[in-house]
């Protein structure tokens, strides 16, 4: 895509992107159906939502809602099933303007394999496992435990070809032997982080915000909890591939991560508010890019330590 600058281009792992900026999953639907509302000329890559191997219904209602600046919710990643995601958005997405990333997740390491066979079929660049979804009724998430989430992407790497990423948990008790782990295991980089668990009380019902009670934290005040696991894991293992995700508005928030050690970084929660927020993100971050006479690779893990 011409019109980005060359100061953007960063590596992750095996995958060349055209710009640092990822459109979370869970943020931008199918990224098909986002595509007309989206600036996607402004991303290095989006990020479908998270699809399993059959089809979920998710959770009931009031799933969604607000804490402070922040958002909580409890979707329960409601999809069609891998076999109607390829039937319906498959043949869509040669068409957008970005690459397009899947999202699987499953019970087991076989129900994420599947998936990502299926992920593969449909034509998608990349597949990013979703270890760390905290709204799944009577689930244990895979990403607190690291021999749990290494056999998944055990599983994962030898059932497709593709690059895959590891989207862990800061819930995690500790998130450099998860990231470690799944590193081990064949994952090229990981995403750090999911959202954090929260709850809220709606004043007026005097019940839980959400039905679940417990759900997924994010919004700006998730980034200091993300940006945390980033520094840990990077000041541990600073040839780890790092996708930097968690309460990104701004393109200050951007050149954050990436002093912390990521190389690229994820935009999700803001979406809600500004669909084409990435268009403007991009576009000061190439003016800070400018003015620093730098680029993304080069901010990439800068950050100085006391």
């Amino acid at each position: 895509m011409s019109g980005l600058s060359n100061s953007l281009r960063t590596q992750l792992g095996p995958v060349s992107l055209r710009s640092p900026l990822i459109a979370a999953a869970g943020t931008v639907g199918s990224v098909v159906d986002f595509a007309p509302v989206g600036a996607l000329e402004s991303y290095g890559a989006a990020v479908a939502k998270s699809v399993s191997p059959v089809p979920w219904p998710g959770n009931p209602a009031p799933r969604i809602g607000s804490s402070g600046i922040g958002m909580l919710n409890a979707i329960g990643i409601q999809n069609p099933g891998i076999d109607a995601w390829s039937t319906e958005v498959g043949p869509r997405l040669a068409g957008v303007a970005v690459p397009v990333w899947g999202s699987a997740v499953g019970g087991s390491p076989g129900d994420f394999a599947l998936v990502a066979k299926g992920l593969e079929a449909a034509g998608v660049a990349a597949v990013e496992l979703n270890l760390s979804c905290p709204n799944l009724e009577g689930e244990r998430m895979f990403a607190l435990d690291g021999e749990a989430a290494a056999a998944v992407v055990a599983e994962v790497r030898r059932a497709t070809g593709l690059p895959v990423g590891a989207k862990l948990s800061p819930n995690a008790e500790d998130i450099v032997a998860v990231a470690g782990a799944v590193v081990d295991a064949g994952a090229d980089w990981v995403v750090l982080t999911n959202t954090a668990w929260g709850f809220g009380i709606d004043i007026a019902t005097r019940r839980p915000t959400l039905t679940r009670g417990v759900g997924g934290f994010s919004g700006p005040p998730l980034k200091a909890l993300s940006m945390r696991c980033v520094w840990q894991v990077h000041q541990a293992m600073p040839t780890v591939p790092i996708v930097g995700c968690g309460g990104v508005a701004s393109a200050d928030d951007v050149v954050e991560y990436l002093l912390a050690g990521a190389a690229a970084v994820a935009i999700g929660t803001a979406h809600f508010a500004a669909p084409r927020v990435g268009a403007r993100i991009r576009r000061d971050l190439e003016r800070y890019l400018r003015r620093q006479r730098t680029t993304v690779v080069e901010l990439s893990g800068g950050g100085i330590p006391w």
